[in-house]
């Protein structure tokens, strides 16, 4: 790895929502970056705004196949993270966290660079822990609906760590927690999303359930923070950690939140609840605090202006 300030850094997944803020603050610090996609989930409008920078380079690749690059760190985000998105093909939603990982590895390993994984809160799958500790090892349904993402991620922490432990690679890896804000994709099926863009149409806000199961939100902003931080962390502090607002909101008050904060006249339609989809989710950042100095900072009605402006914008 180089010495100097300045990296040339890869990030998969980087025209996605979460990729394309990553890639936006570390062109500021004055990085190299180079963005990997294929289009699945990301946009080219997710990017357009940074492709004029010289030191911004995209590059059109799935994970799944090898590709040889050199770079000083590489920040692995590749993967549909919605339900309606990563189980549109499940087989293909596992070949990315699975394969994307051992080929990403693959080539941290030649290169001797420090790699972050994007693991997520859905490890812990519908937990009997509440909140969530980082060694708490989940409830996972191994052949459910949900199973191609919550698995496929599981495995990917298992090939980081065995690179780590086997071959003394620099390991990261972040559990994130549901995250939103603006660049979300209008139709990924996530529950800020939907609400606001149901809202601002005038649609029925659809609850799955009674409205009772609880989240836990962080604007971007703040996980994007919380990933530079672990990355610049300490070779022996690997993770995995937390990341996420532990401030705790049942679905319903986030949809009438919502309602009050776009006016919209909206009224709430109750749907079955899917398989699998956890009662509770909230994290313990005790790690993260502990370790990174870092928690969470914007509340839910501040973050949730920006992105509902986003939405109006482009719908």
């Amino acid at each position: 790895m180089k010495t100097s300030q300045r990296k040339q850094i890869l990030v998969t997944g980087g025209a996605g929502f979460l990729g394309s803020h990553l890639c936006e603050r570390l062109l500021a610090q004055g990085h190299d970056v180079m963005c990997l996609d294929n289009f699945f989930t990301g946009s080219r409008d997710n990017i357009l705004h940074l492709l004029d920078n010289r030191r911004f380079e995209f590059i059109r690749h799935d994970v799944t196949f090898p590709i040889y690059l050199e770079v000083d760190e590489i920040f692995n985000l590749a993967c549909p993270a919605s339900p309606i998105h990563y189980q549109h093909d499940p087989v293909q939603t596992t070949k990315t966290s699975v394969h994307g990982a051992i080929n990403m590895l693959g080539l941290a390993k030649r290169l001797r660079a420090r790699i972050f994984q994007a693991s997520t809160s859905e490890v812990y799958g519908d937990p009997a822990m509440h909140p969530q500790r980082e060694d708490y090892w989940g409830n996972v349904n191994p052949i459910g609906l949900r199973a191609c993402y919550d698995e496929g991620k599981r495995c990917a922490e298992t090939l980081f760590f065995d690179y780590h432990r086997q071959h003394g690679l620099e390991v990261k890896v972040a559990r994130i927690f549901n995250t939103y804000g603006p660049r979300m994709h209008p139709n990924d099926g996530r529950v800020v999303s939907n609400f606001i863009v149901q809202a601002l149409r005038g649609e029925p806000i659809t609850i799955y359930g009674d409205g009772s199961q609880t989240r836990s939100f962080c604007y971007v902003d703040d996980l994007v923070d919380g990933i530079l931080r672990l990355m610049a962390a300490p070779t022996e502090l690997t993770g995995p950690v937390n990341l996420g607002n532990p401030g705790e909101f049942t679905i319903r008050e986030l949809a009438e939140q919502v309602l009050r904060m776009t006016g919209s006249r909206s009224k709430l339609e109750f749907k079955p609840l899917p398989s699998d989809d956890p009662r509770q989710r909230r994290p313990d950042i005790t790690l993260a605090r502990e370790t990174l100095g870092w928690e969470a900072r914007i509340p839910l009605e501040q973050g949730l202006r920006p992105t509902i402006d986003y939405f109006a914008g482009i719908l």
